[in-house]
């Protein structure tokens, strides 16, 4: 029975129809045991709730009792109630939608189950109330809901269809075979020739000796295979004259003789042998050295000496990169001076008129000199076909790099058959030139010419290289990003270091500080912020790598060594963008009474002498002119004196006398090696 009934409660007893005629009554007279209003005055009829006083006296309506709770029919007063946990996760399993699942739970179990709104955060209180076979029913049913579900398969199916293994890509197997694609689309081209040169007879019979003399007296001419491999060929011999490079082209040659050409410069000289071998090149020169020359007839005779006729090859065969519109119109102007097999060439570039451009470069052209923008709009549009270009060039890459042209170079040069013939100039040699060469050249072979950072970071290289355990070397560079790319060289060639300088956070330079002063590293790599109020006393020797600004802080900056007692060396790397400071630092190196020498590098200089002190103030404008050339007629005859006065002496005297006669009079040894004049201080 419900718990809501009431005992004492009246009810409304309904008592069955009974259907009395009585003939002497009137027909419309029945009694249909439906009771009056005087039967319910004169009887015990009493409406339901009227003693509980619960009839809404407002509305004049009954008000029942509410009972929102479900009761089994069959269940009584003495039903037990028992409290399970429920993981709060899994309640609304118990519950289901619209709480169907929770109604055939009762159904089934014949308990009252009541989910209850106490919880600890992880499990849920579910009250069940009913005699203890129908709570165990419920129990059951709800650990049955409540447990994870396991999915098992026939064993049937084990053996019809085997469980699939996850796939493992092999990368590098899917490259080889993209890689292997792509060599197979170049395949279909006729073969690229690049070996068009026989050495001449008279280079053939020069000695490693008078290779390397030739070398040193132009300009220090420096050649080496950018990344060595086990088997990579001689690098070939300089051509002196432009006969011994072009005896086979004597179209060439009649060409270089309407020009007035009278001798190569120093990097035509070491370049034209080198790319008419087929070598990959990487030139390093500064402006105004004849870079243009030294690969565009190359380029010529590249032209001429392909297998496929001009006329059938679709594109161009050339294709010449330069960073400013400017440069490329210079170029230009200089391929047409030479009229070899009538060879035909276009410069497009970014604000020319693009109709034009795309005419010339669709009626068929040999040479395309482009900067990278409109280079890559053309290849895009369809307009330009690189796939014909067997020889390339990157003028001036470090500048196209540092316009940030970098994308449209690869995206250009991936389109470019890979067995092509690279060329790559460029006036410095950062990482991302580096970075360029090592991804699209092959085995390049790398010539310096008169290059102020590349001389001077490759003598500061070898003098990193050979310093001792007890040595520290502190080295100033005039710019913060110098001083990056320098220690970044030196970390590449194996060599810790640190830097200081300003965009460096305080803690990095403290920490800089003390990895110097207590051995952990032997360079540091620092700007002008360093030269002041630095004290560690075993510093051996300080660099300038960039000379300063002014010759105060030249005096601040050697100051940091030969400290405390100690002896120390300073060594400047000084050039003519220096000479402003020259009368200054002669003053002070006097006043120090430092001797100044170069005695290791006399061998290697193009101009020496040797200057009383006393002298030095009167006789440094005719010095200036004797390094320069400026007074050619007796720029030769004094610097033969000189020099045979220096063999004479260094054979003649000994240490001691050397010694004694710089107490006496200060010598000082002013070379120059290039464009660069040297001083070593001790």
């Amino acid at each position: 029975m419900c718990d809501d009934w009431d005992d004492n409660a009246p009810v409304v007893v309904a008592q069955p129809h009974v259907w009395n005629h009585d003939s002497s009554r009137d027909d419309d007279s029945w009694d249909d045991g439906t009771p009056t209003t005087s039967s319910f005055a004169s009887n015990n009829y009493q409406s339901r709730g009227q003693n509980d006083r619960q009839y809404n006296r407002d509305r004049g309506e009954f008000k029942p009792r509410r009972d929102n709770n479900w009761r089994n029919p069959n269940q009584g007063r003495n039903d037990k109630c028992e409290v399970i946990k429920v993981p709060s996760h899994r309640v609304g399993r118990v519950i289901g939608r619209g709480g169907s699942k929770i109604a055939e739970l009762q159904t089934e179990s014949g308990a009252r189950i009541q989910v209850t709104k106490d919880s600890d955060g992880n499990d849920t209180d579910v009250k069940i109330f009913g005699t203890d076979e129908t709570i165990a029913k419920a129990k059951a049913l709800i650990k049955d809901v409540t447990a994870d579900t396991i999915r098992f398969v026939e064993a049937k199916d084990l053996h019809k269809e085997p469980v699939k293994q996850p796939v493992i890509t092999d990368w590098a197997a899917f490259l080889k075979e993209c890689q292997d694609a792509e060599n197979a689309e170049w395949d279909k081209y006729p073969p690229v020739i690049k070996d068009f040169y026989r050495e001449h007879p008279a280079v053939t019979k020069m000695t490693e000796n008078e290779v390397a003399r030739f070398r040193e007296e132009n300009n220090n001419i420096v050649v080496d295979r950018t990344f060595q491999k086990p088997d990579s060929k001689p690098i070939p011999k300089p051509c002196p004259e432009f006969h011994h490079a072009f005896h086979q082209f004597p179209d060439i040659l009649e060409e270089i003789r309407k020009a007035g050409f009278e001798k190569p410069s120093p990097i035509q000289a070491q370049a034209w042998p080198v790319l008419l071998s087929g070598e990959d090149l990487i030139g390093i020169a500064q402006t105004g050295t004849g870079k243009t020359l030294a690969f565009l007839l190359p380029a010529l005779i590249h032209i001429d000496g392909q297998t496929t006729p001009r006329e059938e090859r679709g594109g161009p065969a050339v294709l010449i990169m330069a960073p400013t519109r400017e440069l490329a119109l210079q170029i230009d102007k200089e391929i047409k001076k030479y009229q070899y097999k009538n060879i035909t060439s276009v410069c497009i570039y970014g604000g020319g008129n693009r109709r034009e451009q795309v005419k010339t470069v669709t009626e068929g052209v040999d040479i395309v000199i482009a900067t990278p923008g409109r280079m890559n709009d053309l290849v895009a549009a369809g307009h330009l076909d690189v796939k014909s270009v067997t020889y390339t060039v990157l003028d001036e890459a470090d500048r196209m790099l540092d316009m940030g042209f970098e994308p449209q170079i690869r995206k250009v040069m991936y389109t470019i058959r890979p067995t092509r013939h690279t060329v790559m100039t460029s006036a410095t040699w950062p990482p991302g030139v580096r970075r360029l060469a090592e991804s699209y050249m092959n085995d390049p072979v790398q010539i310096y010419v008169g290059t102020l950072d590349l001389a001077a970071t490759h003598t500061f290289m070898e003098f990193a290289k050979n310093l001792s355990p007890e040595q520290k070397v502190i080295v100033f560079c005039g710019k913060k990003a110098r001083a990056d790319e320098l220690a970044t060289e030196l970390i590449l060639s194996g060599l810790n270091c640190q830097t200081m300088h300003g965009d460096r956070d305080q803690a990095d330079r403290e920490q800089a500080l003390l990895d110097i002063a207590d051995g952990t590293v032997q360079i540091l790599i620092a700007t002008d912020l360093a030269s002041r109020g630095l004290d560690i006393d075993d510093i051996t020797h300080v660099v300038n790598y960039d000379f300063p600004k002014n010759v105060e802080e030249y005096v601040h900056r050697v100051g940091r060594t030969g400290r405390a007692g100690k002896f120390g060396e300073s060594i400047s790397y000084f050039t003519r963008a220096n000479w402003a400071q020259a009368k200054e630092l002669i003053s002070i190196l006097e006043e120090a009474q430092q001797v100044i020498k170069l005695l290791n590098l006399i061998v290697k200089c193009s101009y020496c002498i040797v200057v009383n002190s006393m002298y030095l103030k009167k006789s440094m404008t005719w010095l200036r002119d004797l390094l320069f050339g400026r007074k050619k007629e007796i720029r030769k005859e004094k610097v033969d004196s000189a020099e045979e006065d220096m063999e004479e002496d260094m054979v003649e005297d000994t240490e001691e006398d050397m010694v004694e006669d710089t107490e006496e009079d200060a010598v000082v040894v002013v070379a120059r090696v290039g464009e660069f004049i040297f001083f070593y201080v001790l």
